[in-house]
């Protein structure tokens, strides 16, 4: 299966910030390019960290409330406290970043996200230099891929490549990235493999099974033909 690669989804027009950039220069870029996190890079474009809205957002939250302006924020943790009180972007940074590489899936990608808690992951080359930034959004592109590609993928790659099933007697019919085949496998317990080859394929909703067949049932409890 061809797996798109984060090279191929990601922004590759980033920009980054050094460590010394002032608060209200991170303030201003985030704004101008109308994004919600930047990477601190050193002096060789490597990244160090990054600056999302949240980091900056604590600044506020630690100043103390005005009289009349209502309840008291509740205190900052040291670490966070730390940061509110930061004014350059090495100060307020979150680091380690969190960070993928051009070659991974977008599988690959989500499963960090998910684990980490983020929403985007910078991407580095083999010298952890900053080549661009993936988010969630730009996962999700996978979902847009054309119908009759998703059918081509898995005709020609799943059941004919991986499986060396005859596609004539298998039908594959994509509507909306929802998958459903038809048509005869040789053994009962061919089914779910082919469901779960199916289902991992980039773009792919759903998959339905119900008008697929077999010819052998070689499950432990099977008896012949279906």
């Amino acid at each position: 299966m061809r797996h798109r690669k984060i090279g191929g989804l990601m922004t590759r027009e980033v920009v980054g910030v050094g460590g010394d950039a002032p608060f209200k220069e991170i303030v201003r870029i985030l704004s101008q390019h109308r994004v919600t996190a930047v990477p601190v890079v050193d002096g060789e474009n490597r990244v160090i960290g990054v600056v999302s809205e949240g980091d900056l957002l604590r600044k506020a939250t630690d100043r103390a409330a005005a009289p009349g302006d209502g309840p008291a924020v509740p205190g900052l943790e040291a670490w966070e406290r730390a940061k509110a009180e930061g004014t350059r972007a090495e100060e307020l940074m979150s680091a380690p970043p969190v960070c993928a590489r051009p070659d991974w899936t977008a599988v690959e990608a989500a499963r960090l996200m998910e684990v980490q808690g983020v929403k985007r992951l910078v991407v580095v080359d083999e010298a952890d230099r900053l080549v661009g930034i993936v988010s969630r959004r730009d996962l999700l592109g996978i979902f847009l891929r054309e119908d009759e590609d998703i059918s081509r993928e898995i005709t020609e790659d799943i059941l004919t490549g991986t499986l060396g099933l005859d596609p004539a007697g298998l039908s594959v019919e994509v509507r909306d990235g929802r998958v459903e085949l038809s048509g005869e496998v040789p053994y009962r317990g061919m089914i779910p493999a082919v469901e779960r080859m199916c289902a991992m394929v980039d773009g792919v909703v759903s998959v339905s099974r119900t008008r697929l067949r077999y010819e052998k049932d070689d499950t432990p409890s099977g008896g012949g033909r279906s």
